[in-house]
């Protein structure tokens, strides 16, 4: 069953491959690609052309350095 209530905690993101964000989702604030590894698994997956205002519901280890995507905001 998937968490609906509100985020409790969020703080912005630099997208790097290495820092570690265990987040359950994502805001994005300037539109471009999302680039994220997977939770608990080395797989890295491209979101394309993500819209401005755009809330991601994924959860997500990482936003990799390639994304293209500005003012990220990640939800916990």
């Amino acid at each position: 069953m998937s968490e609906t209530f509100p985020a409790r905690g969020y703080q912005a993101v630099t997208p790097s491959d290495n820092t570690v964000l265990n987040c359950r989702a994502l805001y994005i604030g300037g539109t471009g690609n999302v680039v994220l590894q997977m939770p608990d698994r080395e797989e890295v997956v491209t979101f394309h052309n993500v819209l401005a205002g755009t809330i991601l519901p994924v959860s997500a280890r990482r936003v990799m350095g390639a994304t293209t995507a500005t003012n990220i905001v990640a939800l916990n």
